[in-house]
């Protein structure tokens, strides 16, 4: 693996969430999506909350959302992160199925200027040569 070329601290994947780091990777947002009952689901699970099927798939998704919920952090333990203050970590739900939440940045938009519904798209952060983060951003409005 390549030396990090960021001082934050960076995801490992295992087993279950390869894919998901891979298709980030790749610039592609995914979930998985219980093969039983159809729901999709973040974060990545071995058996599905709704039905309990063991049975899953990853799937692509539109990396479209709204801003379900958010906090402005204005301090940080982290070295890495102290530098970057004040930023808005946010919990997005996507516009493919209610009631999934995928948490991560938000950039582009000033922290006092956030709000509920706001509607976002996702971004990849090249973090290294091997990983890339999903972050979020407003969608521009069109006139």
């Amino acid at each position: 693996m390549n030396a990090p070329v960021t001082d934050l601290p960076l995801p490992r994947a295992n087993q279950l969430t390869q894919p998901f780091w891979q298709a980030a990777h790749e610039h592609r947002l995914v979930v998985q999506r219980c093969k039983a009952c159809g729901k999709m689901r973040f974060y990545p699970s071995g058996g599905c909350e709704h039905c309990g099927s063991m049975d899953y798939e990853w799937v692509q998704c539109s990396g479209r959302g709204r801003i379900y919920s958010w906090i402005v952090v204005h301090r940080n333990v982290d070295p890495g992160w102290q530098k970057r203050t004040p930023f808005v970590s946010a919990i997005v739900e996507l516009a493919d199925q209610a009631h999934v939440l995928v948490p991560g940045l938000l950039s582009e938009i000033a922290p006092d200027k956030v709000v509920a519904n706001l509607e976002v798209e996702v971004w990849f952060e090249d973090m290294t040569p091997d990983i890339s983060l999903p972050r979020w951003r407003p969608i521009a409005r069109r006139a």
